[in-house]
């Protein structure tokens, strides 16, 4: 008689899937709107400055919520569809363009991102994002759950810090002068802090409604944290 081994129910989230494809689209459009700059008072600030950020938001509530196997699964969603959006990109502005189209610089700002930009930009932010995961689930461990705003502030200083340090020196290493290098990575990385510390109050409201809807709360007790691993949710707790 065979014998079938019996595999566990695997459990559906009311919004994951959601939340994963908005957080995709926010992270496509950060890229795309990089070089819209804008003006605030004093201070200028690029398209991908205002949005990305909300990158790490969505990350601390993947973990947070649905612990760090999802918070893998979204980002290597994210890191693959960033790489293609920038093939593709490259592919559409080499196409040559027809004689009355008179778009093509307009096109290329956009689209046309240099292969350094690329290598740099998902280097930063697949080390920043896991970085930031990781260091929320162990803090949500040592915490005992308590103190969300201590995890979230937490993760951030960790998690921006890798991103800012990796895509700043990729970027302008070797063609710009040491001191501006530290004078972009320290304005970058205090902004986006603050960005996360004035968002608190809406990452505790976002990550009570989901406990609550979703029935779920949970501890990576016993998580593989390696990024390459296939995403399994964790027990619960």
């Amino acid at each position: 008689m065979d014998t079938f081994a019996v595999r566990p129910a695997v459990r559906h989230y009311k919004h994951l899937e959601l939340l994963i494809h908005i957080f995709v689209v926010v992270l496509l459009v950060s890229n795309l709107v990089a070089a819209k700059l804008t003006k605030i008072g004093p201070l200028t600030f690029s398209g991908a400055q205002v949005l990305f950020p909300i990158t790490y938001i969505f990350g601390d509530v993947f973990t947070e919520v649905y612990g760090y196997a999802a918070s893998r699964r979204a980002i290597w969603i994210g890191f693959l569809a960033s790489a293609l959006l920038a093939l593709l990109g490259l592919f559409a502005v080499s196409l040559p363009p027809a004689p009355s189209w008179h778009n093509q610089q307009a096109y290329a700002t956009i689209f046309g991102v240099v292969p350094r930009v690329i290598a740099s930009s998902l280097i930063a932010y697949w080390a920043g994002e896991f970085a930031n995961s990781y260091t929320l689930a162990k803090m949500k461990l040592l915490t005992g759950g308590k103190y969300l705003w201590t995890r979230t502030v937490g993760s951030t200083v960790v998690g921006q810090g890798v991103d800012t340090v990796l895509v700043i020196t990729l970027l302008f290493a070797g063609t710009q002068p040491v001191s501006t290098i530290v004078n972009l990575i320290v304005s970058g990385y205090l902004f986006k802090v603050v960005y996360e510390v004035l968002a608190t109050p809406l990452t505790y409201k976002i990550v009570n409604f989901l406990k609550r809807s979703e029935g779920l709360d949970t501890f990576d007790r016993e998580t593989d944290f390696n990024p390459f691993r296939g995403a399994r949710f964790p027990n619960e707790g």
